[in-house]
């Protein structure tokens, strides 16, 4: 089957991943909508969660947050991070992203450029209660 292009796709579509940590759902990829250059998706975090300290070796990671109160470790500093605030975190630098606040916060997230092998654009700093010890997981995992 061939896709057409462009393509919109609903968050709905995207699979829930909580591998590392809060929900992510990786939208708009290589297989999805046909990205070259990129994947982007959205980080649904709840009060309490966050998404676990990791690095992307080949990518920068652009990150904006839509609503929440959010706390951004990089390289083990804190720091605030806001409605209608955006952050690009460099190629290997280590980060991690908490919920401070009492409601749900929802960032959208995108990383480019593309590793040269999915396996090889996330790596795993920390152990996750749902995935065990750190690992090298897929890009957009």
């Amino acid at each position: 089957m061939t896709t057409k292009y462009p393509r919109i796709i609903n968050v709905d579509e995207a699979p829930e991943n909580r591998r590392h940590g809060a929900e992510l759902r990786t939208m708009l990829t290589p297989p999805s909508c046909g990205a070259t250059s990129g994947f982007m998706g959205l980080a649904i975090i709840k009060p309490g969660e966050r998404i676990n300290e990791h690095y992307h070796p080949y990518s920068e990671e652009f990150v904006f947050v839509v609503s929440g109160d959010l706390e951004v470790d990089l390289d083990g500093k804190a720091h605030p991070l806001k409605p209608d605030q955006g952050l690009m975190i460099p190629i290997n630098m280590r980060h991690r992203f908490r919920n401070v606040g009492k409601t749900e916060a929802r960032m959208v997230f995108h990383c480019g450029p593309l590793a040269p092998r999915p396996d090889l654009g996330h790596v795993s700093t920390e152990e996750s209660a749902t995935a065990g010890p750190p690992e090298h997981a897929k890009v957009g995992s």
